[in-house]
């Protein structure tokens, strides 16, 4: 290999290097609040209210619209659990009886969100999958 070829593949080695440190630099930076998903999506259901009041000149209660996300975020969770519960049953993976045990322990889990670091892409149900580890009453795939 000639000394410019690899005069030039050094530099664009440096390049790449500088820009993936500047990028890196650049997306750890803190901005406050506003990087958080929570106040983002407050600043966002705001802003749906005043517009929905400008449009209509009628105010929503603000508490009562999030009780009722809250409530039908829980009810389409409780239909999937169970419409996936119902075809690992169908598909012999596990019994009926450990689909209501599953169930019933689901449902008596406390409302408290313990956050152990998992959250990245794929959650602690990537953990799962990557290191074979089942879930309770679900035998591994």
């Amino acid at each position: 290999m000639s000394r410019r070829k690899k005069l030039i593949i050094a530099a664009v080695l440096v390049a790449v290097m500088v820009a993936g440190i500047v990028g890196g630099v650049t997306l750890s930076a803190d901005n406050g609040n506003d990087s958080e998903p929570e106040a983002k999506y407050e600043a966002l259901l705001n802003r749906v209210f005043e517009i929905y009041q400008e449009n209509t000149g009628v105010a929503i209660d603000q508490e009562a619209l999030k009780d009722a996300f809250v409530q039908a975020r829980s009810e389409m969770q409780a239909q999937a659990l169970e419409t996936r519960l119902q075809s690992l049953v169908d598909e012999g993976k596990i019994t009926q009886a450990q689909a209501d045990e599953y169930l019933d322990w689901w449902q008596a889990r406390p409302d408290v969100l313990f956050e152990f670091g998992f959250g990245g892409p794929g959650g602690f149900r990537a953990m799962v999958k990557m290191h074979g580890f089942a879930w309770p009453c679900i035998p591994p795939e």
